[in-house]
């Protein structure tokens, strides 16, 4: 039997469900002693959506069971540019078949990072030009992982056609003129923890310039925790943080922002 806390949580959350985290990775081995509270904690906040983004072999297959057994968690599948030298061609034909499950919205994450040195950066190239063309053929958006990679990763996603399926520039920190050639590709900008940072000026500059329809917001836990618990391990409750400060950004309303970002976040992802 359910307690009355239960109850009153409920019609609580009917009230304030409107927060889409657009990138967590509750699949992460961070949260194996406690998931379940975590994941409860965000629902207590408000969080109504999440998508678990899987990278690799075993994340992917832990964020195909999140979302299989929760009705509100939704995944993404792709190969993660630093470990883009293990990927294989029967890998590919993985993510392929993973595509077409019902709770699978979106490739990725996926793209190049220049700041490890695992992978070569023509491999990474290559793996992501794959993931590309997958995603196009399946119809499906694709999530951008970007580290120290801007130039190569706009051209790439200029000479692939990717504004096909367009997709989210994850945990953006690049400057207003490439946020504007993503948006002509038809991709959203997503902000994470750093916008709430108080020396991130650039980070807020940019954010102030996104219009409304193209934002979105993220967690990215277990990592780059928002302030005030940065240097603590991130969990989605804290996308919270990150709507109020774009929110104050924006000059609106907290429940304009949420309202906002969560209609934005199930029309790329196909999501009634």
């Amino acid at each position: 039997m359910k307690s009355p806390f239960h109850n009153t949580l409920n019609a609580r959350r009917e009230e304030i469900e409107m927060l889409f985290d657009s990138h967590a990775h509750l699949n992460a081995e961070q949260y194996n002693d406690d998931l379940e509270e975590v994941i409860e904690r965000a629902r207590a906040e408000g969080v109504s959506n999440m998508l678990v983004v899987g990278f690799d072999r075993p994340t992917i297959t832990k964020a195909m069971q999140l979302a299989e057994t929760y009705d509100f968690i939704y995944a993404s599948v792709g190969w993660h540019p630093v470990d883009a030298i293990d990927m294989t061609d029967q890998d590919l034909s993985w993510l392929e078949e993973l595509a077409g499950h019902p709770k699978v919205v979106a490739l990725g994450e996926m793209g190049l990072d220049y700041h490890w040195d695992k992978s070569p950066k023509d491999i990474q190239k290559e793996v992501f030009r794959k993931q590309i063309e997958l995603a196009k053929r399946v119809k499906l958006p694709i999530i951008i992982h970007n580290r120290e990679a801007t130039k190569d990763i706009v051209d790439i996603l200029k000479e692939s056609g990717a504004e096909e399926v367009g997709g989210i520039m994850h945990c953006f920190s690049g400057s207003i003129e490439t946020a504007q050639e993503c948006m002509k590709m038809n991709f959203y900008i997503s902000f994470g923890g750093p916008v709430t940072f108080k020396n991130a000026k650039s980070v807020k500059e940019v954010a102030a310039h996104i219009p409304l329809d193209r934002l979105l917001i993220e967690t990215d836990c277990p990592y780059l925790t928002p302030h005030p618990f940065r240097g603590k391990r991130n969990e989605p409750s804290y996308v919270k943080l990150v709507a109020e400060e774009l929110a104050k950004i924006h000059s609106i309303s907290y429940e304009e922002l949420a309202n906002k970002t969560t209609e934005n976040a199930k029309k790329l992802f196909g999501i009634d």
